[in-house]
């Protein structure tokens, strides 16, 4: 993977306890809207010895339906080919990076590829010896912040919560989720299977794929 900081990607969760109120506060810090609330199916490969996990990498297909309209009709977009590792620091990012990287953000190479079909991915990935190891699924929307730049901030709905996943330089976060109400102490690096598991293990649940109840899927 070519070295460089557009390659790297650097984020945060906020928990939140309320979606009506973060919408609201959305709005009076005037965020504005440029991805609709879309249904996410996200499907992580790996080999059978969890080869990419125990490396810290993932390679992922990503699936995306976006709602829209007065019947709620689902249009599907193109699938998301993504691979994620550990860093490599550049000359020039080294020292931003690893300070990154040793405080409370979480930092990881990032690439990605759009593919016209998610199906014929799969294959490929099989083909490589690759196996579907874990399903997860969420509603997303993407806002920006006016006066913050380079920097996204995605609501997301899962069935372990619903959270804020801020995007960025580690300056752009910490405005941005200053100006939405948030202290640094609430920052959380984890993943969503991480959080998935945590979930399971406080319910006493054996862990399965992270998806929704039929219900939830139709609103």
């Amino acid at each position: 993977m070519p070295d460089g900081d557009r390659f790297r990607e650097i984020e945060i969760k906020l928990r939140v306890s309320d979606l009506h109120e973060i919408r609201n506060t959305l709005r009076r810090v005037r965020a504005r809207e440029i991805s609709p609330r879309t249904h996410e199916l996200n499907t992580l490969y790996d080999t059978p010895a969890q080869d990419l996990r125990r490396l810290g990498r993932l390679i992922r297909i990503r699936v995306e339906h976006i709602t829209g309209g007065s019947k709620r009709k689902q249009v599907q977009g193109p699938a998301v080919l993504t691979y994620k590792a550990p860093v490599r620091p550049s000359k020039e990012g080294k020292r931003a990076t690893a300070a990154a990287s040793r405080s409370r953000f979480k930092v990881k190479e990032e690439a990605e590829v759009s593919v016209t079909g998610a199906s014929e991915m799969d294959r490929i990935l099989r083909g490589l010896g690759l196996h579907p190891t874990f399903r997860y699924e969420k509603y997303r929307t993407t806002y920006l912040l006016p006066g913050i730049k380079n920097l996204k901030i995605e609501l997301d709905e899962t069935p372990v919560g619903d959270y804020l996943e801020l995007e960025g330089s580690p300056a752009s976060i910490d405005r941005a989720a200053l100006r939405l109400g948030y202290a640094p102490s609430d920052y959380i690096q984890a993943t969503y299977g991480a959080l998935y598991l945590a979930d399971c293990r406080r319910r006493g649940r054996k862990p399965g794929h992270m998806l929704f109840p039929n219900a939830k899927k139709l609103r």
